[in-house]
């Protein structure tokens, strides 16, 4: 009999033997962390623009590289904001403020106009030991600040702003979560409730879900053009009053995944809703540099509200701006600010410890909003090709959303409200009641099912309306308005054949 038959075979025969000799042996190691263990709130948040649509995309782009053969040859991705990515050429002042921020022995090139590199001195002049390898503040460098607290002070008509209410974080995303975390405490044995618009960005669910917080959604009004309807603000927090403490609204403008530019009488209404009923204001304004459409504007909230006077300047208010949008599109360099009007003292003081415990944002992001809110100037070397390279994005951004409203409302069953700002257009599908049937029998949602096929046949990628949510019985999607001119024309030529042919197939 050899050793292995006689002690036992495998773990068993091991740990006997080891007890044989008087050692402790504990029980066979088992996953501490498994589906049942975790934490059941993120298994339960969804983030659609990057769901299952997106990769599946991922992998009809390798298959068409392994050679697989398509009915197309590339796959157009309209599911996210990546501006980058879809093509837009970064604005030469930016990029290179930041090169000599992290090259600073380029200083002696004479490649560099004397404004960029005072710029660049000037950011690291603020760093210590000189260099952005070095941690900040947890709120961020103080002359960012002070430039973020001036660039609000003229977008607002000289409406003063306090550097120290200006918060600069990692992404526009860090920012909101930190604000919903200092929310997230129950009352009187209620969970708090955040207002988010119907359809919402997909960040505050999965945020809302993440944290056990109770969303309450409020619709916004299609036929309006996606308006704010006060009437559903004020049915939906009366309903979830009975079983939530509704403590937030957010407000997305312009809109995100609706394209919508607020008119300031409906932002009035938002605020005098908000001093009503006790509601501290989310404004998500990343997008305000995105207005396409004519006679749109953007109005601040600050703005707004600081006009409105007593007592509805005196709602707690954190607006939210990025260098991901606008004109700038630099998504992976995650540089924004937030400023927060009327927060308590203690408060602010609570939320900057929380920041602490992350040490700092990203210096790459503080130098790049810095930029964008302390641009060249009339008379400096940059000036000019700063406002040539900024107006012909946003000029090209506002063809294309005439382009992407017209090609849609040109296609039977689809309807397409005019894309006033922001990225997006969100139109609604009138699907026959044969494929809405067939999807629910798959236990798919029917937008879902149309998108699917739409990215198999065409290789496009879209989101589907339910990502974001929508009225029960409409059927929606999100994309962006980002491809170029001669990519979107493809995009819009492949989808037009495909939804003629897709829904008469379920039409016989």
């Amino acid at each position: 009999m050899t050793s292995t038959q006689e002690n036992g075979s495998g773990d068993a025969g091991r740990a006997r033997s080891a007890l044989k000799n008087g050692h402790h042996v504990s029980a066979p190691s088992r996953k501490t962390l498994t589906l049942d263990t975790m934490n059941a709130n993120v298994k339960v948040m969804e983030y659609a623009v990057r769901g299952p649509l997106v990769i599946r995309a991922g992998e009809i782009e390798t298959e068409l590289k392994n050679g697989a053969k398509k009915p197309f040859k590339d796959v157009i991705r309209a599911n996210i904001g990546d501006c980058h990515a879809m093509g837009q050429v970064p604005i030469s002042f930016i990029r290179q403020v930041m090169c000599l921020c992290f090259n600073p022995e380029l200083f002696q090139s004479p490649d560099f106009a004397s404004d960029v590199k005072e710029h660049a001195r000037r950011i690291l002049d603020s760093c210590r030991g000189s260099s952005v390898g070095s941690y900040t503040d947890s709120t961020g460098l103080d002359v960012v600040r002070h430039d973020v607290a001036e660039f609000i002070r003229r977008r607002d008509g000289g409406i003063p702003s306090n550097p120290e209410n200006i918060i600069l974080t990692a992404g526009a995303s860090e920012g909101i979560k930190s604000i919903l975390k200092l929310m997230n405490q129950d009352q009187d044995g209620k969970r708090p409730g955040v207002m988010v618009p119907i359809p919402q960005y997909p960040l505050y669910s999965a945020t809302i879900a993440e944290y056990g917080m109770e969303q309450i959604g409020y619709f916004l009004d299609e036929d309006k053009n996606w308006a704010l309807d006060i009437a559903d603000l004020k049915r939906a927090i009366t309903e979830a009053r009975r079983h939530c403490n509704p403590s937030v609204i957010v407000v997305i403008n312009p809109g995100n995944p609706t394209g919508q530019v607020l008119t300031e009488d409906n932002i009035r209404a938002v605020i005098r809703f908000a001093q009503e009923e006790g509601l501290f204001i989310m404004a998500d304004e990343v997008y305000q540099d995105n207005i396409y459409a004519p006679g749109s504007k953007f109005h601040s909230f600050k703005r707004v509200q600081a006009e409105m006077g007593a007592p509805f300047n005196t709602v707690e208010l954190a607006s939210f701006y990025s260098t991901s949008k606008g004109f700038m599109g630099e998504c992976g360099i995650r540089g924004a600010y937030m400023e927060l009007i009327n927060l308590d003292a203690q408060v602010m003081a609570m939320l900057k410890k929380m920041l602490s415990a992350k040490l700092c944002p990203t210096t790459a992001g503080q130098a790049c909003i810095d930029c964008v809110v302390n641009p060249p100037r009339e008379g400096e070397p940059s000036y000019e090709s700063f406002q040539a390279e900024k107006q012909g994005v946003l000029k090209s951004l506002a063809e294309r959303a005439k382009i992407v409203t017209d090609n849609f409302n040109s296609i039977p069953g689809i309807h397409c409200n005019v894309v006033q700002g922001a990225m997006y257009a969100f139109p609604r599908l009138d699907l026959p009641q044969g494929l809405i049937d067939k999807a629910k029998s798959l236990g798919q949602e029917p937008d879902f099912y149309y998108a699917l096929h739409l990215l198999e046949s065409t290789g496009i990628c879209i989101v589907p309306g339910s990502g974001f949510g929508q009225k029960p019985g409409t059927y929606h999607f999100r994309t962006t308005i980002l491809p170029p001119a001669d990519l979107l024309k493809t995009m819009m030529d492949r989808f037009k054949a495909f939804h003629v042919s897709f829904i008469q197939s379920f039409q016989k």
